[in-house]
C-alpha cells in the first residue's frame, strides 16, 4: 500500500487531526463547502 501513496508512509492520527483546527480557525473562514482530503496521495 505504501507504494501507492505520494507521500510514502502511513499517516499518523496527529497529521489528521491537524485539519481539524484548521478548519476551527479564522484562517479557513473562507472556507465553505470544501471536501478535505487528508489521504497521503492515494488518488493522486
Amino acid at each position: 500500500m505504501l507504494s501507492s501513496l505520494s507521500l510514502q508512509h502511513m499517516g499518523h492520527p496527529d497529521e489528521i487531526a491537524a485539519a481539524i483546527p484548521f478548519l476551527a480557525s479564522p484562517v479557513a473562514s473562507y472556507v465553505t463547502g470544501a471536501k478535505l482530503d487528508a489521504h497521503g496521495g492515494y488518488n493522486a
